[in-house]
């Protein structure tokens, strides 16, 4: 059943130290600030963090970084020119790093919610990144094995949910919450608007509510994004 949470911090309360966490948004656009905000003050700590990127300045997942909460990432962009909390850790060896080309990263996200026990795909061949993996030749063209990436937990923002936690995204903000919302045991959805069930045209959602846990309204969030 779903729980629609009076709070972020009553959303991200059942979050400990260790656990695997994916945490939606391209770059800025989509990132659930407020929920990453709420998960700093738990003081979960450990964390191995699946992201697209490795924070941006100095908010959202830039700041758990900072604060030492991330003990991994994986991700596909960790430098960037607004990445120096990342770099500083990264450089002092406070932080493990797993580069996934983006692709493949989305694939092993999708295929964790659809399960699919792996895939070969020919991204990373001869590459470092294809190190100890599995190669093979298929049809005259070589192909790297790569697992499906799970987590203990998913902080992503949608636009709308109903009460039954059917969502939907708006624009870019959309990323990669749909397939972490699946990959993940539990999924945490941070939302600006809450509807009664039927409010949704079934045609436009886009995460069915049955990967759906937990979903929390945040009306007016502290840091504001566009997506366009």
């Amino acid at each position: 059943m779903l729980n629609i949470a009076a709070s972020c911090a009553e959303a991200v309360a059942g979050i400990p130290d260790g656990a695997t966490v994916m945490i939606g948004g391209f770059g800025v656009a989509g990132q659930p600030v407020e929920l990453i905000d709420a998960l700093i003050e738990t003081g979960a700590t450990g964390l191995t963090v699946v992201n697209n990127n490795a924070g941006n300045g100095d908010v959202g997942l830039a700041r758990l970084i900072r604060l030492g909460r991330v003990e991994k990432i994986i991700c596909s962009f960790p430098r960037q020119s607004d990445s120096w909390h990342f770099d500083e850790k990264y450089r002092a060896g406070q932080i493990e790093l797993e580069v996934v080309p983006q692709g493949n990263l989305a694939e092993r996200i999708r295929a964790a919610g659809a399960g699919i026990g792996g895939f070969f795909t020919p991204t990373g061949y001869g590459t470092p990144l294809a190190e100890g993996k599995e190669v093979r030749e298929i049809d005259g063209r070589h192909y790297v094995l790569e697992h499906p990436v799970k987590a203990d937990f998913s902080l992503t923002r949608a636009h709308v949910a109903d009460r039954a936690g059917n969502l939907v995204y708006r624009r870019t903000a959309r990323n990669f919450g749909p397939i972490m919302a699946a990959a993940a045991t539990t999924s945490i959805v941070q939302v600006t608007r809450l509807v009664e069930r039927g409010g949704l045209d079934p045609e436009v959602v886009v995460t069915p509510g049955i990967y759906v846990d937990t979903v929390v309204q945040v009306d007016a969030p502290a840091h504001p994004r566009e997506e366009f």
